[in-house]
């Protein structure tokens, strides 16, 4: 028996009885569709975490001061300065796996422009902060380390704080605001990072020279940095590298002992959105673990409806054995209508798992990308379970003795 016969068979078999086909079909489809839009979800929930944390910077480290200690009570790393300007210069030059540095001091104040005022993030700093950040000008340019070493009253707004003081679609490049009473010329405005992990807008922020804030908003610490220390390092291998460089440099330039502990704290982006990637690809395992169950249900489910088949059937099995039909005919044409089943399913569950997972990318504003590997596995198991399940329903079949099934009522 020629192949396409077996399956025109098989096929016109199912089509018989159609409702019972479509019935049988429904488990390999809500499985499949359940490992599709589970894999596309959890796809497009780690691209979320990760376009978030690549907002906050490329391969950074946050270097935080100590911490104070009064009648028992600890102040957490930030409360002390202990940070100096000669550790930044250090870090910047004695570390192989640091690219670049800056310090970052950050305050709450309000713009006046014209006749809008708005309250928001302030944040002095160094031209290598928008390196860091990957942060460049949507409108106008960043201040220089010249306009640093000048204090210039030049200022650089976020998107947010740009669209509230000078209006939506404004450039403000050129024109002039008010930060306590003391003018500054609006030098550029960056380009839309959105939110951070934690719902903050990045957008609302202004930034200026270091040096401008330490003399016209918030007094400097002398010797010491006012804030934390960010730090890109070469790549993300060098992430940790470089955090254990600046741990070494820190603990000889604070003559630190060997068995006492930091004065300082470096926290690692990279290990925190790791982590979120994790829990993210763990939750997206266990869904697809029951998507799989469901699977395997429906392929019970077309195991008993082709021991059913089989049962109602056997009088023509015994007549087509009788008329020369091999015992392998009838194992393939039963097997290939368990398969045929199956991936029926599979490809019906194939475009609804599509759509949902698109449906649930588009509601929570995530990426969405079909998988091609996914979309083979999925089909690849329905088929399997097709032949897994199908099988002793199709041996059964095949082992029928002729004189014994033309006699079955």
């Amino acid at each position: 028996m020629r192949v396409f016969q077996t399956f025109a068979l098989a096929l016109r078999a199912l089509l018989l009885n159609k409702t019972r086909s479509l019935l049988t079909t429904l488990g390999i489809v809500i499985g499949v569709a359940s490992v599709i839009s589970m894999i596309g979800v959890g796809d497009g929930a780690r691209a979320r975490v990760q376009s978030l944390f690549s907002a906050m910077g490329t391969n950074m480290l946050i270097v935080l001061s100590g911490s104070t200690s009064s009648g028992g009570v600890m102040g957490g790393f930030g409360s002390m300065p202990t940070l100096t300007w000669e550790d930044l210069s250090a870090i910047q030059s004695q570390a192989p796996a640091v690219r670049v540095a800056a310090a970052v001091a950050n305050a709450r104040v309000t713009l006046v422009a014209e006749e809008a005022n708005w309250t928001t993030a302030i944040v002095g700093t160094s031209p290598e902060y928008f390196d860091i950040r990957s942060w460049q000008p949507q409108q106008g340019t960043l201040f220089s380390v010249d306009d640093v070493t000048s204090a210039a009253r030049y200022i650089v707004l976020g998107r947010t704080a740009a669209d509230k003081l000078f209006g939506s679609g404004v450039n403000p490049v050129g024109r002039s605001l008010r930060l306590r009473s003391m003018p500054f010329q609006v030098l550029g405005v960056l380009a839309r990072k959105g939110q951070s992990p934690m719902g903050s807008d990045y957008d609302d922020v202004a930034i200026v020279p270091m040096s401008t804030f330490q003399r016209r908003i918030q007094g400097g610490l002398h010797k010491y940095v006012p804030g934390v220390i960010m730090v890109s390092a070469r790549d993300q291998p060098s992430t940790a590298r470089a955090a254990r460089e600046i741990t070494g440099i820190l603990r000889d330039r604070h003559h630190i002992e060997h068995a006492a502990e930091d004065d300082f704290s470096i926290r690692n982006l990279s290990e925190m959105a790791e982590a979120q990637q994790q829990g993210t690809k763990a939750l997206t395992g266990l869904l697809a673990a029951v998507a799989v169950v469901s699977l395997l249900v429906g392929g019970i489910g077309i195991m008993n409806i082709m021991l059913v088949s089989v049962t109602e059937r056997t009088r023509e099995i015994g007549l087509r054995m009788a008329v020369g039909a091999k015992p392998w005919h009838v194992l393939s044409q039963f097997l290939v209508e368990a398969m045929t089943l199956a991936m029926a399913g599979g490809v019906v569950g194939i475009g609804l798992g599509i759509g949902g997972a698109r449906l649930v990318a588009s509601k929570l504003g995530w990426t969405f990308g079909t998988r091609l590997d996914s979309i083979l596995l999925a089909f690849g198991f329905s088929a399997l379970v097709g032949v897994i399940f199908g099988l002793y329903p199709a041996r059964k079949a095949s082992r029928l003795e002729p004189i014994d099934a033309l006699r079955y009522e």
